[in-house]
């Protein structure tokens, strides 16, 4: 018997899977006790499904499948309902064998002695010896039974920590629906079905930043939950998962006999029927995109499709189901990819701030910076945000982008003033998406105030498109409540719109920064030079500051200090830097020194 323990309490450390185990104690306890056959039924649900028998021919097995325990339910099901050992030592004629005694007779067992496994106070399965004799156990066997328990219920215990820690690794917490690392695993299991007839169905909710803005992040927490739960009954179990915060997915196989068409208008009319949501009566909505595999396309490939479906879904038909099919616009994919590249390097902590010099043009001192945005990729290369622009028209990873950035800034900022440095001022893009999200001035302030950065040290940089691409008077108040509070505003690219000085008589700023696209036409003969000096008059009587971008040359530096322009940026002093090498500007050339007229190429 010390044998036979130290088997099953190896298997069950090395991990074995528990029918390998409980199949090897019922064959060492049969060896144990010659003629004797065990096996080992689990409780579910009160119902009894078979976990072990190896010397059970498979039809015994199965007819004892799904019978409910009871009083008459065998020597195994009364057990288990009564939860003490049961000995019946004559199964031809005892009535709890009424209902199996055909089924047992015919393999010559004549006794059955069974015995509950407890897990605390729950039977979750039963131990059984069946004799070919008709008889009771005898003290070794006893002896023998106790130890089988004993270790079976150790078993059982350890396969039901590793499955709730799958639940756990699998399962949402809130809807209780199968999660991202869920999905992503039975799409897996399509990688060989390279035939199609199946498809893959993403869903957003709308608006639910509203629900949660409006009525509290308990109403949003309730409202996700009903939409899972309706989601999940339109198309069966284990179908539908819960991916994101606001999303989901479903994967459709054809053979459930609808088209991925007909499931997602399932699916919408499934969730539009009102919701009473932390007792607030909301009409859910949600928007679907979805791909249907074709031949060869792997699952990869599939989901992929889904999202620029869902992408278009969202840009063109907000509420509706768009199926992905080929065409859709290489506009609309070039922005979702983007997005998608956006959003994981954020989620990576890939994306950072690169510093630009802002020098004086008589002195080359450098007065400040233009904090530029920029990506690394796994492989170290930095990619400027000109070829991820697309991605800031999403107005949630734009707002996040500009999070992400502030709260960068502000700590090098802080780093820079802690050391003493000759900080004067670092200019942060904003973009359309900003001032639209709300509440910009109290983010910007609060990421600022907890740096411990005065804000005075802080421009908000706004370009033309922006500053007058809006109807209403979002911007302009906007701007009005940042510059209250200390910061300044410089208008950038400017002269590449429709702006006028006159605009600025109605929105205020504090600084013009001339596009790149006047400074490199500074040549002889050019129109461009009597635009620029006039641009520089006009300002310096109005008051504002202006920054020249793009300087490139010694003959561009000469003719803007000749039209009285006092600052500029541009590769003839310094392309954009990480946070150590702007240090090092800083320290080097804040007050005294001053930079040489020579471009540091990229």
């Amino acid at each position: 018997m010390v044998n036979l323990q130290n088997i099953i309490l190896e298997m069950i450390a090395r991990g074995e899977a528990l029918q390998t185990t409980i199949d090897r104690l019922c064959l060492e306890a049969e060896t144990l006790v010659p003629g004797t056959v065990c096996s080992v039924l689990s409780v579910r649900d009160e119902r009894l499904s078979p976990l072990a028998g190896p010397s059970l021919p498979s039809s015994y097995s199965a007819a004892l499948d799904g019978v409910p325990i009871g009083p008459a339910a065998g020597s195994c099901g009364t057990a288990a309902f009564q939860g003490e050992a049961v000995t019946v030592t004559d199964i031809e004629h005892n009535p709890r064998w009424a209902s199996f005694r055909d089924v047992a007779l015919p393999l010559g067992f004549r006794a059955c002695w069974s015995t509950p496994i407890f897990s605390a106070d729950r039977v979750v399965a039963t131990f059984a010896f069946y004799f070919r004799e008709c008889r009771g156990p005898n003290e070794l066997e006893q002896r023998i039974v106790d130890a089988c328990i004993y270790l079976c219920a150790i078993a059982i215990e350890r396969e039901e920590r590793v499955q709730e820690r799958q639940r756990l690794t699998y399962t949402d917490v809130l809807t209780g629906l199968p999660n991202r690392a869920k999905f992503s695993q039975v799409l897996l299991n399509y990688t060989e079905r390279l035939e199609g007839g199946w498809g893959v169905i993403l869903a957003d909710l709308d608006n639910l930043k509203v629900v949660n803005d409006t009525f509290g992040h308990g109403a949003g927490d309730e409202l996700i939950q009903i939409v899972a739960t309706r989601i999940a009954a339109a198309v069966g179990k284990g179908r539908a998962f819960r991916i994101g915060g606001d999303e989901f997915a479903v994967v459709v196989e054809s053979s459930v006999g609808s088209s991925i068409s007909t499931v997602a208008a399932g699916i919408l009319a499934t969730i539009k029927e009102q919701a009473h949501c932390n007792g607030h009566a909301i009409v859910p909505s949600a928007t679907l995109g979805g791909c249907v595999a074709g031949p060869g396309e792997t699952p990869d490939h599939v989901r992929q499709c889904a999202d620029v479906a869902l992408y278009h879904a969202k840009e063109r038909n907000r509420g509706q189901f768009v199926e992905h099919r080929p065409g859709f616009g290489t506009a609309i994919t070039r922005r979702f990819r983007a997005i998608r590249q956006v959003s994981l390097a954020l989620v990576e902590k890939r994306i950072h701030p690169y510093y630009q010099p802002i020098v004086r043009l008589d002195t080359g001192q450098v007065v400040g910076f233009e904090a530029l945005c920029r990506m690394s990729t796994a492989s170290g290369d930095i990619i400027a945000a000109a070829n991820f622009h697309e991605a800031t028209k999403d107005a949630h990873v734009a707002a996040e982008l500009t999070q992400c950035m502030l709260q960068q800034v502000a700590r090098d900022m802080r780093s820079w003033l802690d050391r003493g440095l000759p900080l004067q001022h670092v200019g942060i893009n904003l973009s359309a998406a900003d001032f639209h999200a709300g509440r910009l001035q109290e983010r910007i302030c609060a990421v600022f105030a907890d740096a411990g950065v005065p804000l005075d040290h802080v421009i908000l940089e706004v370009t033309e498109s922006v500053y007058l691409g809006q109807r209403d008077h979002v911007v302009a108040d906007e701007i009005k409540l940042l510059r209250s509070c200390g910061m300044r505003v410089a208008l950038d690219d400017f002269g590449t719109g429709f702006a006028s000085l006159t605009h600025l008589l109605t929105v205020p700023v504090d600084i013009i920064k001339i596009d790149k696209s006047f400074v490199e036409r500074l040549v002889p003969d050019d129109g461009a030079v009597v635009i620029v000096e006039g641009l520089v008059s006009i300002a310096n009587n109005l008051g504002l500051r202006v920054v020249a971008e793009g300087i490139e040359t010694e003959t561009q530096l000469e003719q803007l200090v000749s039209f009285g322009c006092k600052l500029g940026q541009g590769y003839l002093f310094s392309k954009a830097v990480d946070r150590d090498a702007a240090t090092v500007l800083m320290a080097s050339y804040g007050q005294h020194g001053a930079l040489s007229h020579h471009p540091l190429r990229a």
